[in-house]
């Protein structure tokens, strides 16, 4: 008996625990799921194939032989810029790369919880830009509709989960990599606090604005996959203290006050939400209050973080790409960004990391007053495939700031956010609102969004693309 192609990691977990199916044909059912949509959705660069249902094979023997682990047999995906042993951590660019000799510390902690890893998903070059399209493999297409992007930069992995390929995924968000996704394609993604995800064997990436973190369709499964993948590496600089995702899921957050922010922080594009976001934004403020929240709108005071946000971004854009054994076949618009990089790197990021405590004070003087801010997670719903192709770096970075103003400012602070479906436009594309709260709130955020997915189950709608047979490059 093989599970539905939209259940989560607790139904991929209660049938296995309960023998109505093995951890083999999962697997395999995945396997085939992504292989058929291949040519429509576009979500992965790599699938594990046969060592993936070895993997699988193991999983069987240790779960008929009574061995009960968090993920055990469960299938689940990563993104491209995160090292599998055996694949090339290639992070969305052209070009050759030796295959990465062991696993990065998160999906060492997945193996650890049992979980079977199927495939890296897509990433546009670098996680730079909040669509997957690249020459390296295509573009990666959204399930709600094909013609549009599912976000990025993690939009494999949204798109992977979105289209129930997999049951839940890793990503990764240095500007809203993993909200943005999440939010264009109807799923929960969570940006946890820096750190909380080791990113090991890098201690401190993109000059720490990235984090890793879960994109799954319910809060109770992205909380789980928050709890396995979590914890840090002995080497890596930033080490907060364990949270319980899940439990927090299970808990009622009590009546807390939340700010509803309008207007997002300076990026010179003068955006505000498109009307249909406005609107369920607003019906989603709505539903907390009916809830029993006291919800304002107030602003947070963000000052000019552009300043600290741009040398950090590009200076670790610079780092990155300097990893990359063939720079000539990177986008015109990455050689750019490492230009600037390297012009703004050393002390210009210094400074701007040194002014993280003093943004840390002025913008959380907010939390004086409220527990949670509430924004749009973009200010627009996801853009037709294409609509970047062939703009200039400094259009590029225009046309992303207009979209997507919101999320980057709290990779700069290094605090946590949730974003949740809030809605889909006349149209049938997903959009969704963003819960940030101050250094380590992940369980006041899990707990709060929780309570909304029980109110509104917005995990009951699916993507109506169909999923058309195609073919995948397999690693055997």
């Amino acid at each position: 008996m093989s599970t539905d192609e939209f259940g989560g990691l607790a139904e991929h977990i209660r049938v296995l625990r309960d023998g109505h199916t093995s951890s083999e044909e999962l697997v395999r059912d995945a396997l085939q799921r992504i292989e058929a949509s291949q040519s429509t959705i576009n979500a992965f660069r790599w699938t594990r194939g046969e060592r993936a249902v070895d993997e699988a094979r193991d999983a069987d023997r240790r779960l008929a032989a009574g061995e009960r682990l968090p993920l055990l047999g469960v299938p689940v995906a990563v993104k491209d810029d995160t090292d599998v042993a055996g694949l090339p951590t290639l992070f969305g660019c052209s070009g050759e790369l030796a295959p990465a000799q062991r696993d990065g510390e998160a999906v060492r902690r997945l193996r650890a919880a049992g979980a079977v890893i199927v495939g890296k998903t897509n990433s546009c070059e670098l996680g730079q830009w909040p669509f997957t399209e690249g020459p390296a493999f295509g573009a990666t297409r959204n399930p709600w509709s094909t013609d549009h992007t599912p976000g990025g930069s993690s939009g494999g992995s949204a798109a992977a989960v979105a289209a129930g390929l997999v049951p839940a995924a890793l990503g990764s968000d240095g500007a809203g990599s993993v909200r943005i996704p999440a939010a264009w394609s109807h799923l929960v993604g969570i940006k946890p606090q820096r750190g909380r995800v080791s990113l090991h064997p890098y201690a401190d990436a993109f000059q720490g604005l990235a984090v890793n973190g879960p994109l799954a369709r319910t809060v109770a499964d992205a909380a789980l996959l928050l709890d396995v993948v979590q914890g840090p590496h002995a080497e890596d600089l930033h080490q907060p203290a364990a949270i319980d995702a899940s439990a927090a899921a299970r808990r009622d957050p009590g009546r807390l006050r939340i700010a509803l922010a309008w207007r997002p922080p300076l990026t010179l594009t003068r955006s505000m939400p498109h009307p249909e976001v406005r609107r369920g934004v607003t019906a989603l403020a709505e539903a907390l209050a009916r809830l029993g929240h006291h919800v304002e709108e107030a602003r947070p005071r963000y000052g000019l973080i552009g300043l600290a946000f741009v040398p950090r971004a590009t200076a670790g854009i610079a780092e990155v790409a300097a990893l990359h054994p063939e720079p000539a076949l990177l986008d015109p618009r990455t050689r750019t960004a490492m230009r600037h990089g390297r012009t703004l790197g050393g002390r210009v990021v210094r400074a701007a990391r040194a002014r993280e405590v003093r943004q840390h004070r002025r913008i959380g003087a907010i939390f004086d007053s409220y527990d949670v801010v509430l924004t749009p997670t973009t200010a627009a719903p996801p853009p037709r495939i294409g609509t970047f192709d062939g703009l200039s770096a400094w259009r590029t970075d225009a046309t992303m700031a207009a979209a997507c103003p919101y999320a980057w400012p709290w990779n700069v602070l290094g605090w946590p956010g949730i974003n949740v479906p809030a809605g889909l436009t006349a149209d049938g594309l997903p959009f969704g609102a963003q819960l940030l709260g101050p250094a380590g709130s992940e369980e006041r955020l899990i707990s709060l969004a929780a309570q909304l997915e029980a109110d509104l189950r917005w995990y009951e709608k699916r993507p109506p693309a169909p999923l058309i047979p195609g073919s995948v490059p397999v690693e055997q």
